[in-house]
């Protein structure tokens, strides 16, 4: 039995993935396109902040790396939201005490790769895997700087290599009955900064989301540890306020006077980051089956990319190295834990993925609605009474590792439930006190 893995992808995945591997006794080479991170600046790469939260905290803890990198993060107990008038309104997510946590994806990155090499894992740098043949069962390398070409023959290859993975890309044409595609949204995103105080303090109030809530787009902010904030525009490319009518310094200002004027004071660069950052795609990639006989297996993104509106893109891809090391705990025979492994986190990707698409429509308008926010203080209420018996969505999403395929099959259930007992009678009851509501919502 070959104890011996060639991991393609050194972003967040594939290191965690490695120092996951390299714990269970097996030797593990590790392949990124990008130069060192930690001696170059690589650029180009995406600086959406992270937001961490319980699935990614406990595959962190799992390889004793929690405490290092929430040392580095900002919690964020709730959204921040800001009115058209510049008024705001702090939502907490859950009960008192649950935070996501914002994080730097460069920084992360670093941490994950020290560990890596700590646990023994070789990363090689400049390998870009342009191609790889299931057939042939090799990986054509290439060093983008030098021009390069190496071809190795791995005697098994998992790939964390993002959502335009080579070996997916192999599977597509050459794994019969093998089934990809990917759902591209309408809306794009752009970059901004919000910089630090002459004193190196925060424009905002650091511990939470900010978000412009704007119905058919918005804007939100991350707090950095150095005192800025990476803002985000989600907005569809074309048509009424999309990207397209947005090009010159006038059309700027306008779109930001009209829809974020409290946030212009805060952005002295604002024309200057429009112009230079790209407008970027959102896609959702949905693939399967995610192995090639026990040679082949795709991991993360390479598996299930997801747009980033429920904060759980990589926690999801944590979760997948954490489950991995559950199977690798109880066998080395990867002829039953490659299906396994997908048989066990598809159904969960899959949900995720969805939720994801909804949290947009829920960020950028919902929050804002007089019945969502109801219905949120309805079940936030259930849930301090009865915690055992009802959960927020959101909560059981990023405070839980309740699968999220069951999460999204529990919220359907109690979405259910109160639509037909009705706002008006469970709070009503709420008000009596915990007995009424039991009776109420379960002794009908």
């Amino acid at each position: 039995m070959s104890n011996h893995i060639s991991l393609l992808g050194a972003g967040l995945t594939g290191p965690l993935l490695a120092v996951c591997l390299a714990r269970r006794g097996y030797t593990v080479d590790l392949y990124e396109r990008r130069p060192d991170m930690r001696t170059q600046d690589v650029g180009g790469g995406r600086s959406i902040n992270l937001a961490l939260s319980t699935r990614g905290l406990r595959a962190l803890a799992a390889v004793g790396l929690q405490d290092e990198v929430l040392a580095d993060a900002i919690r964020m107990p709730g959204r921040m939201i800001h009115a058209l008038d510049g008024s705001l309104d702090f939502q907490p997510y859950g009960k008192e005490g649950e935070a996501i946590n914002s994080i730097s994806r460069a920084g992360l990155n670093i941490t994950l790769l020290n560990a890596a090499e700590r646990a023994g894992v070789r990363i090689h740098f400049n390998a870009r895997c342009e191609s790889v043949s299931l057939k042939e069962r090799t990986a054509t390398l290439v060093n983008d700087q030098t021009g390069q070409r190496t071809t190795i023959a791995p005697e098994r290859l998992i790939a964390a290599d993002g959502a335009n993975s080579s070996l997916r890309t192999a599977m597509e044409s050459e794994l019969p009955g093998f089934d990809s595609q990917i759902e591209w949204l309408e809306h794009g995103y752009k970059e901004l900064e919000i910089p630090p105080t002459p004193d190196g303090g925060f424009l905002m109030e650091p511990n939470a989301l900010h978000i412009w809530p704007r119905h058919e787009f918005m804007m939100i902010a991350l707090p950095n540890p150095n005192g800025t904030f990476t803002c985000t525009v989600f907005a569809a490319f074309d048509g009424n306020d999309g990207f397209d009518t947005v090009l010159t310094n006038d059309d700027i200002m306008g779109y930001f006077q009209r829809h974020f004027p409290d946030a212009i004071p805060l952005m002295p660069t604002l024309l200057e980051d429009w112009q230079r950052n790209p407008t970027s795609r959102l896609g959702t990639v949905f693939c399967g089956p995610w192995h090639v006989d026990d040679w082949g297996l795709l991991i993360g993104d390479a598996a299930h990319a997801i747009v980033p509106f429920y904060g759980q893109g990589m926690n999801c891809c944590f979760e997948d190295c954490f489950v991995m090391d559950t199977l690798l705990a109880e066998s080395n025979d990867w002829g039953n834990i490659m299906p396994q492994f997908y048989a066990l986190r598809k159904p969960n990707a899959d949900a995720i993925a969805r939720l994801a698409v909804a949290n947009f429509f829920e960020m950028r308008s919902r929050v804002v609605d007089p019945n969502y926010l109801r219905k949120k203080s309805i079940e936030t209420r259930l849930h301090s009474l009865f915690p055992d018996r009802w959960m927020p969505l959101y909560s059981m999403v990023t405070f839980s590792t309740i699968g999220y395929a069951e999460a999204l099959q529990r919220a359907k259930q109690q979405d259910a439930l109160l639509e037909r007992v009705g706002f008006d009678a469970v709070e009503a009851a709420l008000q009596e006190g915990k007995e009424a509501a039991e009776k109420t919502l379960w002794e009908e």
